[in-house]
This record gives structure tokens, C-alpha cells and sequence, in this order.
């Protein structure tokens, strides 16, 4: 019944809807709901997952409908997924990530819930039959990713106004002034649909160099070294075997000029790579927090349009798979 409804509205609004929504393939788009909806199976912790959904442009998603809540439930399965409310902040005081106070929605607690275990548990879980818990915020749950209002996409396939087109190289780059260690850079780019920038010539150094020279030190806020950049390679063996993030030698690859006198390890630990402002590479230690430098592709990830797309809902068990790229 569920999915027949859904397919039935979609129907009728496809009708009357004249402006194409495009965003993501990897999210379904539900007419009932009006929102797209990304299931990620595997666990997080709920900061993770908040991060998340917000690097792929969306937001952790709350059941603040009885649409989304039906939504959201029917796509649980066995394991009680993450909800966007929470009350890290104020203990008690749930809310959503963007604002919206739990007392406001309708809900159902599980009986017993909220039991608040020996007071670490600051995040709300909900069941498939769409009833809430209060969970430990740092028990990694599966969690689900919500986009309502789909903005204009630029030519690099996002709504990141960040993401700019390099001629020389038709890829896309961002600057992130907001450090993180290599791992977290990583993550950060991976959601948002690319990867650390990886080097392949001559010519993406001097792109990568120019882009650097928008971002003098005195852009970046906070008490971090400001004239390295993490990128896309680091030491897989810890002893000299410097590759891409995606295996291939700095050779293989297409550039592998280090600054003179680099790679120094100087200081035990120093096996992550990064780029002076001069493109050259230099060694890093890999928990340390700088600026990053991430690429994507501009027709990835792919992004569909629902009004060319059946998007139903996101019960894996219940959808044919359908070939998301647009024709």
C-alpha cells in the first residue's frame, strides 16, 4: 500500500511539476515525502553521520512528518537507524540539526525510552516501526541523508559554489581553508563526491599552484601551518613507498617532484602528502590538522532528475534497481 501510494502521487505530481529537481543518483527521490533520501548502511557514529549528510549537501534526516517518518521507517530493515535529533548540545533538549525541537513532531517512544544509560545517551535511533530510543551518540547506527529543496547545480555538479572548473585540466577543485587531519580530509572529500587532489602532470601542479595563491594565510583562521596542503598520496609502506590514494606510484601517476631536501620524515610519523604553495610535494605528519585540496569530476556524481525518474522510495528490498545516469 505504501508503495503504491508513493507511486501514485509521484504520478500525479509529474503531471503539474514543470521545473526538473536534479541532485545525486545516489538518492531516491519520494514525491510523498517531496524529498530525496540516501539510505547509508554502513554504521557511523551520529557526529559522523551528521558530517556526513551535510558534505554530500543534505541533512541528517529526523522523522518531523509523518510522510518523512514513513519514509524513514520502511527503510530501517532489522537495525534502528540514526535520526537527526539530538541533544549534544543541551542535555535533554532534543532537537533537529537544522532547529526543530523534538516536542514540536509527532512521536512514539519505545517502551521503557527514554531511559538516558548511564547518562550518555544523547541521540535519538528510530525502529521500522518508526518508534525512537535515546541512544549513546558514539554507538555507530546506519543512517539515513535528506534533501528537501534542491538548489541550482554549477558546472561542476554541485550546488558547492566552492568547487570551480580548471580549463587546463577539466576538473573541478575546492580550497578547504578548515583543516583536518589526512583521514578527515579524505572523508571530507570522498562525501562530497570526489577525492584528494591527485597530481598527474606538470600542468595540474601549476593549477593546483594557482589555486593555492588565492588563499594567503591571512584567509585561513586558526593556529595551523598555512603553506601545505594536504593531497591525494601518502606512504602505504611507512618506509619510502609513496603512492596516490588510488595505488599508483607518484610516477605512474604522471608528477613526483618533491621539494628539494623532501621527503625528511623530520620527526617520526610523517608519512602523509601534501604540496608546498610552489605545487612541489612535501612529507606530513598525518594526524596534524592542515588545508586541503580535494578534485572531483563535473559529471560525478552522476545527478538525476525525477521528473525523468521513478524515484519511489529507498526500501532496497522493495525498488528495482534502474539505471541512474541521465540520457
Amino acid at each position: 500500500m505504501y508503495l503504491l501510494r508513493c507511486m501514485l502521487v509521484l504520478l500525479l505530481g509529474l503531471m503539474y511539476q514543470t521545473d526538473a529537481q536534479k541532485f545525486r543518483c545516489d538518492y531516491r527521490y519520494c514525491n510523498y515525502a517531496k524529498a530525496w533520501f540516501k539510505y547509508h548502511e554502513i554504521p557511523a557514529t551520529w557526529y559522523d553521520a551528521r558530517l556526513m549528510c551535510q558534505l554530500e549537501g543534505a541533512i541528517l534526516a529526523a522523522p518531523t512528518s509523518p510522510e518523512i517518518r514513513g519514509t524513514m521507517a520502511k527503510s530501517t530493515g532489522s537495525m534502528n537507524i540514526f535520526t537527526g535529533f539530538h541533544a549534544s548540545i543541551s542535555k535533554g533538549k532534543y532537537y533537529t540539526v537544522d532547529g526543530i525541537p523534538l516536542e514540536s513532531t509527532y512521536h512514539e517512544w519505545v517502551k521503557f525510552e527514554p531511559n538516558n544509560v548511564n547518562n550518555l545517551e544523547s541521540c535519538i535511533t528510530m525502529n521500522n516501526n518508526g518508534q525512537i530510543s535515546d541512544q549513546n551518540c558514539d554507538t555507530p547506527h546506519p543512517y539515513i541523508c535528506y534533501k528537501k529543496s534542491v538548489g541550482e547545480v554549477n558546472i561542476c555538479g554541485t550546488e558547492d559554489p566552492e568547487y570551480q572548473i580548471a580549463s587546463r585540466t577539466n576538473k573541478c577543485y575546492k580550497f578547504h581553508t578548515v583543516p583536518r587531519n589526512f583521514s578527515r580530509a579524505n572523508f571530507a572529500c570522498s562525501a562530497e563526491g570526489g577525492h584528494l587532489a591527485i597530481i598527474n602532470s606538470q600542468e595540474e601542479a601549476a593549477v593546483l599552484r594557482d589555486i593555492f595563491a588565492k588563499y594567503p594565510a591571512y584567509k585561513m583562521v586558526g593556529n595551523f601551518w598555512k603553506d601545505v596542503a594536504f593531497v591525494g598520496f601518502f606512504d602505504w609502506g611507512e618506509h619510502g613507498d609513496w603512492r596516490t590514494i588510488h595505488g599508483q606510484t607518484l610516477t605512474e601517476a604522471g608528477y613526483d617532484k618533491f621539494s628539494p631536501g623532501e621527503p625528511t620524515n623530520a620527526t617520526t610519523g610523517e608519512y602523509c602528502g601534501s604540496i608546498y604553495r610552489t605545487a612541489l610535494f612535501n612529507d606530513l605528519w598525518c594526524q596534524n590538522h592542515y588545508a586541503f585540496i580535494c578534485e572531483k569530476k563535473p559529471d560525478y556524481p552522476p545527478l538525476c532528475d525525477y521528473t525523468k525518474h521513478l524515484r519511489i522510495d529507498l526500501n532496497r528490498t522493495d525498488i528495482e534497481d534502474i539505471n541512474l545516469k541521465n540520457h
